[in-house]
């Protein structure tokens, strides 16, 4: 079993920045792809970054130079460092753990809110 506690979520004015952060209960980094989704109200959660265990990175068009993600492993906790955000990245952010070797073998945080509003 895996915990995931997100942390750093907040109530920004467009264009400032946020870091989220995503604890995990363990050292899990090498075989566990970790990512960070979000899900806006009245809307399908969906894909912002992901992290592989080799280290290799992906995210969703509309962040692309904007976000970052990115891991500490003596920390166990993977990061969103999010820049320039728009009122359109106002939603609930998740981190999500998923075992690479074990198809369907995944775990949620509990979520964290991001707000992006004058």
């Amino acid at each position: 079993q895996v915990q995931l506690v997100e942390s750093g979520g907040g109530l920004v004015q467009p264009g400032g920045s946020l870091r989220l952060s995503c604890a995990a209960s363990g050292s899990i980094f090498s075989i566990y792809a970790m990512g960070w989704y979000r899900q806006a109200p009245g809307k399908q959660r969906e894909l912002v970054a992901g992290i592989t265990p080799g280290g290799s990175t992906n995210y969703r068009g509309s962040v692309k130079g904007r976000f970052t993600i990115s891991r500490d492993s003596a920390e166990n906790t993977v990061y969103l460092q999010m820049n320039s955000l728009k009122p359109e990245d106002t939603a609930v952010y998740y981190c999500k753990a998923e075992h690479v070797y074990s198809s369907g073998v995944a775990y949620w945080g509990q979520g964290t809110q991001v707000t992006v509003s004058s």
